[in-house]
């Protein structure tokens, strides 16, 4: 017979008793409940058990930031319950520890159990929440699966786990750490890797998978945050050992995925030549006196005490030059959802002067919210960075009072919009089409596109005309009959946004190539991934006779929304296929048949993924094995093109595409539109090198050559111009 394991048994039947919803994990009277029915020595640990974690912890608590001692230490942990935790670093010599836990019973056990034989500690009533705490007084928080448990709760990352996060950032000194033990999981690490990117160095480590009898079966890891006074962002290096990985399962992989996602992020800030600066690091002087408005004066920085808020922002601080007065407001904050125009923004500092000249304010504030504060109400963001901005109201002589606004609309200069039709799609997400007037358009409606993955960067718009006025002369175009005549359509005649502009002006790099095809009698074989509001491939169905359009389209519900709301129809010169667009370019660049290789090559899709530092395209498009694929695709002089959005506008990620396309294609150019918001890239096949000067006009004589001079074949010939050899930084 098998020898029983009281302690195994202990375990299993407290596992048993637990609460089982994930409502019940934050509910104080459920644990009340459970706890009295427990004795004082009745206790497990559901992690790691202390031999597993004794050595590391004794390491990382003797660190030499801490005083030499360990009775001087001062430790917090929260969410104990009726883990030995506390006990056992007491008795390894750190006499200053602070227990916390919100249900009462547990904490009277636990009491009662060390008062004689561990004086000095202490055990308090306390929510993690709102630990009743003075600020900075703790060297170390050991968390042992109390951020874990919060996470399980109905409330998600958006209220208890944030609190949490806060109030172990407020409670820990300079150079304190917060240790926490998790089995990281993806929602887990996701707020940790957030919540501890700016002002914190962080370690990975795994726990050695020789459990106590009881405890969990999965692996448990420790990560370190060490807090510092700058907002340094360092790069998370895991400490675990190859054979540990090879033998690991889901939740390694899991792990090293979201690892790489941080990581990827870490990089762009770390190597940016764009400093960001904290408000603890302005107050220092670091960028002059805040307390004075200091003429021309930007500064961009991470808006948001570590501990006292519960989110971080970025923003701009722009102080105005005294000639640009009189002001009508001495400091101004303007908040702004993440957008096109707010992403503009903070990518130019012209947008941004402007934007201060418009508001007439002596000092503007610039706060950019992204997806994470959608539920949030706008009261709440101002009672969150109020503290952070009446530190930037020192101003002169005594205190100014801060306004706030919030001004999306008046920026963008809209004066009327309205939701058109609203879709979700299980590839794509959520997808907006959306009728706007500008203030500036003379009531012309434009229908808009946005994907919401994107954070609202609107894709591609068109101008709405009314059926009636779009009748050629001779016989009335045939209406429905359930329509009327003033009914509107999406305009295909004429482009509106830089990026498609920028393509048919970067045809010029072709045009010479392509006059020679079409003299031989052959069509432009034109491939365009990502279909979008289909606005592109329909003006140049229309208005490029000599192209054949191919569309790669992965998700057919995006085809439905421009087939059902901007106009888009197929026909013998233009046709879509659902499928994947890197095996499709694949199965081109493997054809030998004749004539299956492609002589323009359009790339018209946003990243997907907001962890990869790119808004536009998808990572996977300018890794350097597509780019091989894509040129094996092309023709001999074929041309690739594609537009390049930097997620956060730092010169670390476009080099590093930069350097993958050089090493792909000799002959490179690029321009760009959107006041720099949009670069706009094309690649040449063909090996020798393109003279600009001498092919400009061939635009107008070979894909144009049909027309007659239209006011848009000048607005192309014009922007052609701006397209300038690409030069590695």
């Amino acid at each position: 017979m098998a020898e029983e394991n009281p302690a195994k048994e202990s375990c299993i039947r407290i596992a048993e008793e637990l609460p089982v919803t994930a409502v019940d994990y934050i509910n104080q009277e459920n644990w009340n409940s459970f706890f009295t029915s427990k004795g004082a020595d009745d206790f497990c640990e559901w992690y790691a058990d202390w031999p597993q974690i004794r050595t590391s912890l004794k390491n990382l608590l003797s660190f030499p930031l801490f005083q030499p001692l360990p009775e001087e230490v001062s430790i917090l942990v929260p969410a104990c319950g009726a883990s030995r935790l506390s006990e056992h670093l007491y008795d390894e010599g750190f006499r200053h520890i602070a227990s916390v836990d919100f249900s009462k019973v547990v904490i009277q056990a636990m009491m009662k159990r060390n008062i004689r034989a561990r004086p000095e500690m202490k055990w308090r009533v306390m929510d993690i929440t709102d630990i009743k705490f003075p600020s900075g007084i703790f060297d170390a928080i050991v968390d042992k699966g109390g951020l874990d448990i919060l996470m399980d709760s109905e409330h998600g990352p958006r209220s208890g786990p944030l609190s949490y996060i806060s109030e172990v950032k407020r409670l820990l000194k300079a150079g304190g750490l917060y240790i926490c033990l998790t089995l990281a999981e993806p929602l887990v690490l996701d707020l940790l890797f957030s919540k501890f990117r700016f002002g914190w160095k962080i370690n990975l480590y795994t726990i050695s998978d020789e459990a106590s009898p009881g405890t969990t079966t999965q692996q448990t890891f420790m990560l370190v945050a060490e807090k510092s006074i700058f907002t340094v962002v360092s790069r998370i290096v895991p400490s675990m050992d190859v054979s540990f990985v090879e033998t690991q399962g889901i939740q390694v992989d899991e792990l090293l995925e979201a690892l790489k996602r941080e990581n990827t992020i870490r990089e762009e800030y770390s190597k940016s030549t764009d400093k960001w600066y904290s408000l603890e690091e302005l107050k220092q002087g670091i960028k002059g006196n805040i307390g004075v408005i200091e003429s021309g004066r930007v500064i961009k920085l991470f808006l948001g005490e570590t501990g006292i808020s519960r989110f971080f922002y970025t923003c701009v601080l722009l102080d105005a030059p005294p000639e640009t007065g009189p002001f009508s407001k001495q400091f101004l904050v303007l908040f702004l959802q993440k957008s096109q125009v707010s992403q503009k923004i903070l990518a130019s500092e012209f947008q941004q002067w402007l934007v201060l000249q418009s508001f007439k304010a002596a000092r503007l504030l610039i706060i950019v919210l992204d997806c994470s504060y959608f539920r949030v109400n706008p009261v709440g963001i101002g009672e969150d960075t109020g503290y952070c901005v009446n530190e930037l109201c020192q101003v002169g002589n005594g205190d100014t009072n801060a306004e706030f606004t919030a001004e999306d609309d008046t920026i963008e200069g809209i004066k009327q919009n309205k939701i058109v039709h609203q879709v979700s799609s299980v590839l794509t997400g959520q997808i907006i089409v959306e009728d706007v007037i500008y203030n500036q358009s003379q009531d012309i409606t434009f229908r808009r596109l946005y994907f919401e993955r994107t954070e609202s960067l609107m894709h591609s718009e068109a101008p709405l005309s009314t059926e009636a006025f779009r009748q050629k002369k001779g016989k009335p175009k045939k209406i429905d009959s359930h329509a009327s005549i003033g009914v509107k359509v999406v305009e295909h005649q004429i482009l509106t946004t830089g990026f498609h502009k920028g393509v048919i002006a970067g045809l010029l790099l072709f045009s010479t190539h392509s006059k020679r095809t079409t003299k031989a009698g052959g069509l432009v074989k034109t491939v365009i991934i990502g279909l979008g509001p289909g606005i592109l491939p329909m003006f140049m169905r229309n208005r490029l006779p000599s192209l054949k359009i191919e569309v790669v389209e992965l998700d057919p519900v995006v085809l439905n929304v421009a087939s059902n709301y901007f106009g888009f129809t197929e026909d013998e010169r233009l046709k879509v296929h659902i499928t994947d667009a890197i095996k499709f370019v694949r199965e081109k660049a493997n054809s030998e048949a004749d004539g299956s290789k492609v002589d323009l090559l359009i790339i018209d899709v946003d990243s997907s993924d907001s962890s990869s530092g790119l808004i536009s395209p998808e990572a996977d498009f300018v890794e350097e094995s597509f780019l091989l694929t894509v040129k094996d695709s092309l023709s001999d002089k074929g041309l690739f093109i594609f537009k390049l959005i930097p997620k956060h506008y730092f010169t670390s990620m476009r080099a590093s595409v930069y350097s993958k396309l050089k090493r792909v294609f000799s002959n490179l150019y690029h321009m760009y539109v959107d006041d720099g918001f949009v670069e706009i890239i094309f690649g040449v096949k063909k090996e020798g090198p393109v003279e600009l000067d001498e092919v400009c006009k061939a635009l107008e004589r070979s894909l144009l050559g049909n027309y007659k001079m239209h006011p848009w074949i000048n607005n192309v010939l014009h922007d052609s111009k701006l397209i300038k050899p690409l030069v590695l930084p």
